[in-house]
């Protein structure tokens, strides 16, 4: 790990007994003493806190002129609206290539005078690179480096951040607001990545520690790891770059297209003028070839990332393949998400996924496999 990057809470996160793995260059706590499987159902009943400092926050300013200005600029990248997000809410959002494919996905918040996005750690280089590149003449792009992000999630997250910052309460979920507190100036969203109520806050670096231990003091908040943050956003039916949605993935292929407001879809006002227009605008009005879907294995064997899907328990080819897989504590069963021919992505269809040489059955479900719990 010598080469990984370390965020602002590693001294504490070695301190609360954390394992470490390499994850997006940095070296990432992926569980702590009680391990994943507590972590997660913890996170499920309580509240969760996370180390999230590895994502890349970025601000985008117009040059010149009003917010709108900087908004339908992006617009020109992401397939989703920009200008007609209300000042005080997030979007999520998606940076797709020429071809369709997804190169990133990304939450995006109107913070009155200025934009605040949230991309993934793999991929902010190439996104900061790209929005230069594109976005230059209209708009300053600033990558904010002095501060940490934390997300805290679960049923009592907001009465645990309620006692930092009361004036959460009223916030509803994908709200962003600026809050001062004891630990300066934080940027907070009502959102996250597990299907639980929460928040992700951001905070400057010299106060983050201190944010974190305060948090931790509450007895319904404990830390938890990569790998607890994984079965969470799978149970929730949520995406994870570079497994589920990648360069080659189209966003109607990613079951993604709800993300395309009518606004920016054939027919609205600002139609198309993103780059793969021509495919994603074709594939939502027609259907793509494959389809995202989720799968319940029968029995307890998990069907994890990689295991090839068929339609028939004997002979033919592959129908398609898991993108990530595992075994969800909340609903006591294993899960997976799948890419299959649209064909077989029918909800109640039964597939049958390659398990160490034996072909097990799996049923095809709508997602979340969990009902979320947001506070609407």
């Amino acid at each position: 790990m010598a080469d990984q990057r370390r965020t602002v809470l590693y001294s504490l996160h070695i301190e609360l007994g954390a394992k470490t793995v390499p994850f997006a260059g940095y070296e990432m706590p992926v569980q702590y003493g009680s391990g994943v499987m507590k972590e997660h159902l913890h996170c499920r009943s309580a509240a969760g806190l996370f180390d999230v400092s590895h994502m890349g926050q970025v601000l985008v300013r117009p040059k010149s002129g009003s917010l709108a200005d900087a908004a339908q600029a992006l617009e020109a990248l992401v397939p989703v609206c920009v200008l007609g997000l209300p000042a005080g809410r997030q979007r999520y959002a998606l940076f797709t290539n020429d071809e369709g494919g997804i190169i990133d996905d990304l939450m995006a918040a109107n913070r009155s005078d200025h934009l605040f996005l949230v991309v993934n750690a793999a991929c902010r280089e190439r996104d900061l690179a790209h929005m230069r590149e594109h976005l230059a003449d209209q708009c300053e792009i600033e990558e904010v480096t002095d501060r940490a992000l934390l997300a805290l999630q679960g049923p009592k997250a907001e009465a645990a951040l309620m006692k930092i910052v009361p004036g959460i309460a009223d916030m509803r979920f994908m709200d962003v607001t600026t809050l001062d507190s004891d630990f300066s100036t934080l940027w907070i969203s009502r959102s996250g990545y597990t299907g639980e109520d929460g928040f992700e806050i951001s905070v400057s670096e010299k106060h983050a520690e201190a944010l974190a231990r305060a948090l931790l003091k509450n007895g319904d908040v404990e830390p938890v790891g990569l790998g607890a943050r994984d079965s969470l956003r799978l149970e929730a039916g949520l995406c994870l770059y570079g497994n589920d949605i990648d360069a080659a993935t189209s966003p109607v292929e990613a079951a993604l297209e709800w993300a395309v407001q009518n606004v920016r879809r054939a027919g609205g006002e600002r139609e198309g003028g993103f780059p793969g227009a021509k495919r994603i605008l074709y594939e939502i009005d027609n259907g793509a070839a494959r389809r995202r879907v989720g799968l319940l294995p029968e029995g307890r064997a998990p069907m994890r990332t990689g295991t090839r899907i068929y339609s028939e328990p004997k002979g033919g080819e592959p129908i398609g393949a898991v993108s990530s897989g595992g075994f969800g504590p909340s609903i006591e069963r294993p899960m997976s998400m799948a890419y299959v021919s649209s064909e077989c992505a029918c909800p109640g269809a039964t597939v049958f996924g390659e398990v160490r040489g034996r072909r097990l059955p799996a049923t095809v479900t709508k997602m979340p496999f969990r009902r979320p719990g947001f506070k609407r």
